[in-house]
């Protein structure tokens, strides 16, 4: 093969590095999305809304920040048993399972990047996301109930 110019070299080579990588996904954010206030035993904290199957796969992935009274609320069409991972999510959290009624299933840390599933100790509508160790710290433990679900809305797919 002959080449006329520099440019068509480079074009070529950088032609055919790019058919050497594997294709890359571009990193998901969720932005922008609705915010709801909520009270567990008097902490309030401010969830953005995690309402369809879009917002839901994508959760708190490619974000290095959480502030400290803010999270995410996933939002189910029903209760059912649910698992959570941590794939692309860099902040450690905790996860507050909860059911239809408002209360809490039960609650686990993650860690970042882990793959190993988390699951809910039963039936569950709503996952709240919060920084690692948020529930703890206020003396948040399975049985309390989230005020302000009702303001959520539901699940739109």
């Amino acid at each position: 093969m002959k080449f006329r110019n520099i440019f068509s070299v480079l074009l070529f080579a950088v032609s055919m590095a790019t058919l050497a990588l594997p294709a890359v996904a571009v990193a998901q954010v969720n932005k922008d999305l609705p915010v709801v206030e909520l009270s567990i035993k008097g902490n309030k904290l401010k969830a953005e809304l995690a309402n369809d199957a879009n917002t839901r796969t994508v959760g708190l992935m490619n974000r290095f920040s959480l502030k400290t009274d803010q999270g995410m609320l996933f939002i189910f069409a029903q209760s059912e048993p649910l698992a959570f991972w941590m794939r692309n999510t860099f902040v450690p959290l905790s996860i507050a399972y909860i059911d239809n009624k408002g209360v809490i299933v039960n609650i686990a840390d993650m860690k970042p990047q882990d793959e190993s599933t988390h699951p809910s100790a039963g039936p569950a509508m709503f996952a709240l996301e919060m920084k690692q160790g948020w529930f703890k710290s206020r003396g948040i433990v399975v049985g309390d109930k989230v005020d302000g679900l009702d303001k959520a809305g539901r699940a739109k797919n």
